[in-house]
């Protein structure tokens, strides 16, 4: 059986996009504990998915370990953005009474990830860990240091939004003109001009006109586009902005 390193472990905050609610969600787990004497809660909140560091493993090989465990998914934009290591980060009330009861090193120190996916392509039924999709501008009561993890990792989404287009493993390989906008509008937290995004876009060689519209829409269906990595990776340097 693995060993695991017993202060050291993974935080993966998991971002998709919501097309329907136009809304950047993240992905918790509960967390509940009751007492053994009067079955009262003594722990109810939620939290990121994580896991200590097994002795063999790499800190990559632990978050991408985590995540499929969670969505079943490995091959997904995976970013390590920072390390939480503050001597108090587990010291709340609710938090002294979990780690007794899990048995775990109060001065664990976390390695943060966030990861990008397609929320289509997370099947939450049947799921051991039960998680669900939570806004990320209206989340729930969370345990640990997982709210200050969380704003960590949606401020350095929205820098990198603007120059790198990160923005495309969120959205569907096929998507249209609205979808793009929204899912742009989502993260950065401000609506855009719809004519000049537009213009801007079309502009983007990367981002590839099909010649296809929406199936199963009530309303006129709309083009479908495509991001092309290759083209991508062809005409930009890595400091090339995109600047939406």
């Amino acid at each position: 059986m693995s060993k695991i390193i017993p202060n050291i472990s993974v935080d993966c905050v998991v971002f998709g996009f919501d097309a329907n609610t136009k809304s950047l969600n993240v992905l918790l787990i509960k967390r509940y504990l009751e007492s053994k004497e009067n079955q009262e809660p003594l722990v109810n909140d939620y939290v990121l998915t994580g896991y200590h560091t097994f002795e063999q493993e790499t800190i990559d090989e632990t978050a991408t370990r985590v995540l499929k465990e969670l969505t079943g998914l490995d091959n997904v934009y995976k970013k390590q953005f920072k390390v939480f290591g503050d001597p108090n980060r587990l010291m709340n009330e609710k938090d002294v009474i979990w780690a007794k009861n899990e048995n775990f090193n109060q001065r664990t120190i976390t390695i943060a990830y966030y990861f990008l996916l397609k929320t289509q392509e997370v099947n939450l039924e049947n799921n051991k860990h039960h998680p669900q999709w939570f806004p990320v501008n209206d989340l729930p009561e969370l345990g640990f240091d997982h709210k200050d993890i969380i704003n960590e990792a949606y401020a350095d989404l929205k820098e990198k939004a603007v120059y790198k287009p990160i923005i495309f493993e969120l959205l569907p390989d096929k998507f249209t003109f609205n979808e793009l906008q929204d899912t742009y509008e989502s993260i950065l937290g401000n609506e855009m001009d719809n004519r000049n995004f537009r213009r801007k876009l079309l502009t983007k060689k990367y981002i590839i006109a099909l010649d296809e519209k929406q199936v199963g829409v009530s309303k006129r269906p709309s083009q479908l586009f495509m991001f092309s990595k290759d083209v991508y990776q062809k005409i930009y340097k890595e400091s090339y902005l995109i600047n939406i």
